[in-house]
């Protein structure tokens, strides 16, 4: 009885013991059972019976075939208590509004990032790249289209689901990048999620994320494509025998693929424009990602968590003011207030305020020990790893501004990805204290450079860089 008694008293303290250290853990990184699934759709828009609009660059450059279908590609993650979605499109950008719908399609499903991948080859599905400036150039059943189709693709994945495991890895390389605006500042890091099964290691699929604009194809293309993401996404379904979700990151500023890298057998330099040259970039981008795959380590991505911050950004370009007011654009905008996350009044015919901006979001879901930012436009590097110009360029319009809270710095050690694009399009995300639209210019130039007539305002990156601080203060103060 007295040994009986005895190894009662050493497994209650057991238990205790256990259930301390349990107590101890944060919660971010106590692990439960995950389980994926991947899926994809096409979403490539009917050519016949009306003119289907390419976004990016300028004007009236309409379809006139396809080249590789336009896809959604998605992987749905469970980690037995929450459901998260995370999508990636072959389009310029999805606006908060459409996103929002999609999430109403999907009540099984907790949060839901779609990031687009920004590719200046697919239909417009914002408005502003139509036949002429006055004209909108985006059919609403198309978004319509693409909305439900991503929402049934989705939708069909929570019946799939299977356990898995995950690797996390990064692979980098600056020549596969050109900056065209100064400073020159890149993010070269490719970042890698590598989900395997727990029983026979089999690849069930890959999340890649790379920063780079996918305009290999250039302005003068009028074949829908995918453009250089459609190729790396395809070597690397060859080379692990799995399906592949593909988003941007940091493509700010202005990240492009780069010349004089790339030649044919004869010697020939491949130039942008040519499908040689967009295919020789995506397999030299699925093969940095393959870097990234081969040598990702194990990491826990349960349980999950995600904060949301629903932000006002100002809209002070005038050329974005003008699209809203002639319904090129269409969403709704709001009072300004005292600070971005408070709405005002939102605006009709009757109530037009002076200064107005559109609701945006910018979150981080917290998967274990992985951050995943998501940042509702084209985010400049600067601002993922605080490599400002030092000192200031002279002439840029707000010298004196702070410097904005950095990705890296807010979320930590390197378990982390950024998603650019993801849930709207808001335009360029410039640093304060390098924008620059009043002569005289910085760098002596004689015009501005490209940038600033894409972004809606000055004030976009202290916005969302704030709050993507504040996300991750939220994430850590439920975690304690």
């Amino acid at each position: 009885m007295a040994i009986a008694s005895k190894g009662i008293e050493m497994s209650k303290l057991t238990v205790c013991v256990l259930l301390v250290l349990a107590a101890s853990v944060p919660a971010s990184l106590q692990a439960g059972s995950l389980r994926v699934a991947f899926g994809q759709v096409d979403i490539t828009p009917e050519l016949k019976g009306r003119p289907v609009f390419l976004a990016g660059y300028g004007y009236n450059r309409r379809a006139t075939g396809v080249h590789d279908p336009i896809m959604a590609r998605a992987v749905l993650l469970d980690d037995g208590q929450r459901k998260i979605a995370i999508i990636g499109a072959d389009l310029i950008g999805v606006a908060l509004p459409d996103v929002e719908r999609i999430r109403e399609n999907l009540p099984g499903v907790d949060y839901a990032i779609l990031a687009s991948s920004h590719s200046h080859e697919g239909p417009d599905v914002i408005g502003i790249w139509g036949p002429n400036p006055f004209t909108r150039g985006v059919h609403d059943d198309y978004v319509t289209l693409v909305v439900d189709r991503i929402s049934q693709m989705v939708a069909s994945l929570e019946g799939k689901l299977q356990p898995a495991t995950v690797k996390f890895g990064t692979a980098q390389d600056e020549k596969l990048l050109r900056d065209s605006r100064l400073p020159i500042v890149y993010d070269p890091v490719l970042r890698a999620l590598r989900f395997q099964s727990p029983e026979t290691g089999a690849d069930i699929g890959l999340l890649v994320q790379w920063n780079s604009h996918p305009e290999a194809m250039g302005p003068k293309n009028t074949l829908l494509t995918g453009d250089f993401p459609a190729t790396t996404v395809a070597e690397l379904e060859k080379m692990y025998h799995c399906p592949v979700v593909y988003v941007s990151g940091a493509v700010g500023g202005l990240m492009a693929p780069p010349r004089g890298l790339f030649y044919d057998a004869q010697g020939n330099e491949l130039k942008e424009g040519d499908f040689a040259y967009c295919e020789a970039y995506g397999r030299a981008v699925a093969h940095l990602a393959e870097a990234a795959i081969d040598s990702a380590t194990p990491i826990i991505v349960t349980p999950f968590r995600v904060a949301a911050k629903r932000v006002l950004i100002p809209v002070e370009n005038p050329l974005y003011r003008v699209a809203r007011k002639l319904g090129i654009v269409k969403r709704p905008v709001f009072e300004l207030a005292d600070d971005f996350e408070t709405f005002g009044r939102q605006a009709t015919m009757e109530f037009r305020p002076e200064e107005a901006g559109v609701k945006s979001e910018v979150a981080v879901a917290q998967l274990g020990q992985l951050r995943i930012a998501c940042i509702p436009g084209e985010l400049y590097p600067e601002l993922v790893y605080g490599e400002f110009q030092d000192p200031i360029e002279s002439n840029v319009d707000f010298a004196d501004s702070p410097r904005e809270p950095t990705a890296a710095s807010v979320l930590g050690d390197d378990k982390w990805m950024l998603f650019g694009l993801a849930n709207d399009e808001v335009g360029y995300i410039i640093p304060k204290s390098q924008w620059d639209s009043k002569a005289p210019y910085a760098y002596d130039r004689e015009d501005r450079q490209y940038g600033e007539i894409n972004s809606c305002g000055p004030d976009v990156a202290p916005i969302v860089m704030e709050a993507l601080r504040r996300c991750v203060v939220e994430l850590d103060g439920e975690g304690k």
